[in-house]
């Protein structure tokens, strides 16, 4: 039978592409400073949470995890529910006081990159800025950092500070910090956030592995729990909206009121991004029958500073087929699928019935079994801006990927998500705000086996940034070397001597650190 013809497609902004960039895009590898000089305050006493509505296992008392709210105790997870405001187009932020007297200033929350970055001069872009100069508890470590991104970059000076967070952990704690003293194509327009708080692992942390992350910090002066769980809500709502939609980002532990049913968890596997495995990808309940190597080329992360899902370029390709191929829309332009065009309906049509749901399926603790987690169509057909009193535009939340599959808020604002580094392990489970309508967006289902899929979806070499600069040098010693004998042996006999010009000094930034994107 032939699929019915889109109700009412009524057109394509073609001119949306500038729109289309008007969600965040941050590839932010800041450089943190060494260990801070002031000592720092007394830990404050904070002891696990009862298990509420969860089981602690063996494994969880271990790792001294708090698994639920004890809003007796010093840890209090309750008072963190809600603590994040923003949307999926410009980020989701934290509020946090830096310095004395403190100087309050909206910080992004970021899972793929590893320092604490705040603005330090005024910016057109930002409505506020960490004044040093007023801040008695500020020590500068006197290093300059630089950082560049293909879509933009900044230079900073690192140094320490203590921080309070109003909605989070009790207490105050000295932290490593980078002012941003200028930058350029880094904060946007229309961004209400002032700075990006790194929650990856210290591998990634610049300029050294060395220095101490801001959540490493916490742990280890806090005493809380080597655990965080990151809850955002805006599935449904413009993704460059008024940035009041709400959000939790809980610090120490699980909070059982933001979440239903049961967590899944899958392992990590390698401790610089959060590094997940993924086993294969349905559209529509169809499997795109690729090999799962191909789901993990060349890493698969979870990081919710990325706004989009993406995907490695033969995914994607057999993404936008798949769903093509299973929507009722029969035609429909190419500008939707890569970004640069807006597909708009009437105000009073949902095109999501259009579309099918999406479902990734990744490992279990238990390497024999699997889960998956679906989207439905209310996640990736993003709203994103009115046009008059009848228009409502879309985008398409899926875009491509050179270097990895990303797990970004087009997927995150569906769960609850856990990042368990105590017991390296990332968790998911359907978070009740991930709801349309009434109706909710998101699924989790399992558990299936994995005879179906190799035992290893992940390349065996993780190049991670060390092993990166190792072998770039290397590979440029070596040409180097043979380049000059090259060169002896066209000067000689006739010229022994060779005027070096600019163009000879090798200056390769392109195979130095290449692992952000966003």
């Amino acid at each position: 039978m032939a699929a019915p013809a889109a109700p009412s497609l009524l057109l394509l902004l073609a001119g949306a592409a500038g729109l289309s960039r008007a969600f965040f895009s941050l590839p932010l590898r800041v450089s943190q400073p060494a260990s801070p000089r002031a000592s720092p305050p007394a830990p404050l006493p904070l002891r696990p949470g009862s298990a509420g509505g969860g089981q602690r296992d063996a494994q969880d008392e271990a790792g001294g995890l708090a698994l639920a709210s004890d809003p007796a105790g010093s840890l209090n997870f309750l008072a963190m529910v809600e603590n994040l405001q923003g949307d999926s187009g410009r980020g989701y932020y934290l509020e946090m006081l830096i310095g004395t007297p403190p100087q309050a200033l909206n910080i992004l929350v970021d899972t793929g990159s590893s320092n604490f970055a705040v603005a330090g001069v005024p910016d057109p872009d930002v409505t506020s800025y960490f004044n040093t100069e007023l801040s008695s508890t500020y020590k500068s470590q006197g290093i300059e950092v630089t950082v560049k991104y293909s879509q933009g970059s900044w230079t900073g000076v690192l140094g320490t500070d203590v921080i309070t967070i109003p909605k989070g952990i009790d207490g105050s704690y000295t932290i490593n910090i980078a002012t941003i003293l200028e930058s350029e194509n880094f904060f946007l327009p229309g961004v209400k956030w002032h700075g990006i708080l790194g929650l990856a692992y210290d591998t990634l942390a610049k300029p050294s592995s060395s220095v101490e992350t801001f959540f490493d910090s916490l742990v280890r002066q806090a005493k809380i729990p080597n655990i965080f769980s990151l809850q955002m809500c805006g599935a449904g709502l413009p993704v460059s909206g008024s940035g009041t939609n709400g959000g939790s980002l809980v610090l120490g532990g699980i909070e059982p009121s933001l979440y239903k049913g049961n967590i899944w968890y899958t392992p990590i596997k390698e401790e610089w991004y959060y590094q997940v495995e993924i086993l294969k990808l349905e559209v529509g309940g169809q499997n795109l029958e690729l090999d799962c190597r191909e789901y993990n080329a060349d890493k698969a992360i979870v990081d919710s500073g990325t706004t989009l899902l993406r995907l490695p370029q033969k995914v994607f390709s057999a993404v936008v087929q798949a769903i093509a191929r299973t929507s009722l829309i029969q035609e429909f332009s190419s500008g939707f699928w890569s970004g640069s065009q807006l597909a708009c309906w009437d105000k009073t049509e949902r095109p999501w019935s259009l579309f099918p749901k999406l479902s990734i399926y990744m490992r279990d603790e238990n390497s024999s079994r699997s889960f998956r987690i679906s989207i439905l169509p209310q996640l990736y057909i993003q709203p994103i801006l009115g046009i008059g009193e009848n228009l409502q535009c879309y985008r398409f939340g899926i875009s491509s990927s050179t270097n990895a599959l990303v797990i970004g808020a087009t997927v995150m604002e569906g769960f609850y998500v856990i990042f368990d580094r105590a017991q390296r392990r990332v968790g998911f489970a359907v978070s009740p705000c991930a709801e349309v309508d009434g109706s909710p967006v998101s699924e989790i289902e399992g558990p299936f086996t994995t005879t179906d899929v190799a035992s290893n979806c992940v390349s065996s070499i993780t190049f991670h940034e060390p092993v990166l600069w190792i072998a770039s040098y290397a590979l440029m010693s070596l040409c180097g070397i043979i380049l000059l004998i090259l060169i002896i042996l066209l000067l000689i006999p006739p010229r022994c001597q060779h005027r070096y010009t600019d163009n000879d000094v090798v200056n390769d930034e392109s195979s130095l650190v290449r692992h952000r994107w966003k």
